[in-house]
């Protein structure tokens, strides 16, 4: 789920007609006073950070003057919270409340239903709630064909006691929150406290709101940086990651850096699964033979080569690795080809001098090992590629030998390189990338064998006897070309290495540098 920060929820709640507090977000003390001193009131300072009991963490102030707005201020930018640096505060009018609830719209997948939750009790999280006072709690589950009535919540309240213009009141919000989760496709909508002022207004003083990942695309004006569920802010490379999976449907391809701060003397690996089970599985084999994961990474549902060699250029973005391992479920229905010459293309422009062991259990597994096996002994590092009928315990033991005998040498990350563009005469758009050609270079070609390596089957000879498109340049672009990479690989070992597929990945040659000059500071302390 991609979370949104209070003061994004609550604008979303005000747009729609749900009363929230006066105030707006600071980013720096003076801006606080500012925001105070216009509100003319005694305020609330909220840290806007991703994690559950603020107060208690000390991520939420009171001040009666600007003057002490500012102050306070002062405490909590940069200061660390949970796993983030508070560089954002909601500043907002402290209310004299009266009563309390709680509201929330969740998404039950047992029941495959949204339910509206309620409680008159509020201020705690739900959890407690339902431990002290489970009586308290009305569970509502909601019919996606008709939705949620604001006269079928008022009958909902009366059947619990309630009445007058509460009753009338917290109908009509509850019937908006629902109408606002479905509007911008949540998980969830939580609304705690939903407080009844002492002027009798009812007002939605905290709120947290998730995005299904999957609908995130269809909503730009919510502006979600990146569709995952964090406890703190993305990572510059995570964040680079998703760009790769935001725009392309493709399989799958999830990121997640699990550190950032490298050793040269830690056993920390690159790691790549594909499948929820067999990814989880496969870390815990790696994991028992004293490994570290610098991250966790799933390229599965079966994805173009393209997405797994991206998935691997940014594994590899990451420094002071002793190995590299990918495996998943080792049954996988994807053709495991696809996930081979990504790696193959991936490996080559590294230049990796790291050993990795890749478990490509599956459909054409076989095709797929001989493909690690052929194309992939001009690298230092050692590759070696298995199959169903070796175990994720099998692959990390022998991981954990290739490392000891290449006597733990780290991983060194280097600028990305590509080669001349300009050489190449003939190009065309791919989804995410382009084919270049080099026509001159191909009138050495014996073989012509690049048409008979597209598996989409969109190359064809023209007059001189040169590749060019079968199909238009927009079908090719719009996905006629799978970027399956097997003409590049082809010309590359068996002809005039005359075809490179350009696969761009936006902000990591810029990320890399920065790496590169942490790297050389990092390396500096361990001589």
């Amino acid at each position: 789920m991609a979370r949104l920060f209070e003061y994004q929820a609550k604008q979303i709640l005000k747009e729609k007609g749900v009363k929230v507090p006066r105030g707006g977000v600071a980013h720096s003390p003076e801006e606080v006073r500012q925001i105070a001193t216009h509100l003319n009131s005694p305020v609330v300072l909220k840290a806007q950070v991703w994690i559950t009991g603020r107060a208690e963490k000390g991520g939420i102030l009171f001040a009666q003057t600007p003057e002490e707005a500012e102050q306070s201020a002062r405490q909590l930018f940069g200061r660390k919270i949970g796993r983030f640096i508070v560089e954002e505060i909601l500043v907002e009018e402290k209310l004299d409340i009266a009563q309390e609830f709680f509201a929330g719209l969740i998404i039950d997948d047992a029941a495959k239903k949204p339910v509206l939750v309620f409680s008159s009790v509020g201020g705690t999280g739900i959890e407690e709630i339902a431990k002290k006072n489970p009586d308290k709690i009305i569970r509502h589950p909601i019919k996606i064909s008709s939705g949620l009535k604001e006269y079928e919540v008022r009958n909902l309240l009366r059947r619990h006691s309630f009445r007058g213009k509460l009753l009338v009141k917290l109908a009509s919000t509850l019937a908006k929150l629902y109408e606002i989760a479905r509007q911008v496709e949540a998980r969830s909508l939580e609304v705690n406290p939903l407080a009844l002022t002492q002027k009798g207004e009812l007002v939605a003083v905290d709120c947290h709101l998730a995005v299904d990942d999957y609908a995130v695309f269809r909503h730009p004006e919510l502006s979600i940086e990146i569709a995952r569920e964090f406890d703190r802010p993305p990572t510059l490379l995570e964040k680079i990651a998703f760009q790769v999976e935001k725009d392309d449907y493709r399989g799958t391809f999830y990121f997640l850096q699990m550190q950032e701060d490298f050793s040269p003397e830690e056993m920390i690996i690159g790691f790549q699964g594909a499948g929820g089970g067999g990814s989880m599985m496969s870390m815990d084999a790696v994991l028992a033979q004293g490994f570290k994961l610098a991250n966790y990474c799933d390229t599965s549902g079966n994805p173009p080569a393209s997405k797994v060699y991206r998935a691997a250029r940014i594994i590899l973005s990451q420094p002071f690795l002793k190995g590299y391992f990918a495996s998943g479920s080792g049954v996988a229905s994807q053709e495991q080809y696809h996930s081979a010459r990504g790696l193959v293309k991936a490996f080559l422009e590294e230049n990796l001098t790291i050993p990795a062991v890749i478990r490509l259990g599956g459909n054409y597994e076989k095709v797929a090992i001989q493909i690690l096996q052929t194309y992939l002994t001009r690298i230092k590092g050692v590759v070696e590629g298995y199959g169903q009928a070796d175990s994720a315990e099998f692959c990390a033991a022998r991981l954990r030998e290739l490392v000891q005998e290449n006597n733990s040498q780290n991983h060194l990350v280097s600028p990305l390189v590509y080669p001349d563009l300009d050489r190449y005469t003939y190009r065309f758009a791919t989804m995410t990338g382009e084919v270049l050609i080099d026509h001159q270079a191909c009138e050495n070609c014996r073989t012509k064998g690049c048409v008979k390596a597209c598996l989409a089957e969109i190359l064809q000879l023209d007059e001189a006897g040169r590749p060019v498109l079968k199909v238009s340049s927009e079908e090719a672009r719009q996905g006629r070309c799978t970027e399956c990479l097997a003409c590049e690989i082809f010309c590359k070992f068996h002809e005039q290495d005359a075809i490179y597929i350009y696969l761009p990945i936006p902000g990591l040659a810029e990320y890399r540098q920065q790496i590169i000059a942490q790297q050389q500071a990092k390396a500096k302390e361990f001589e």
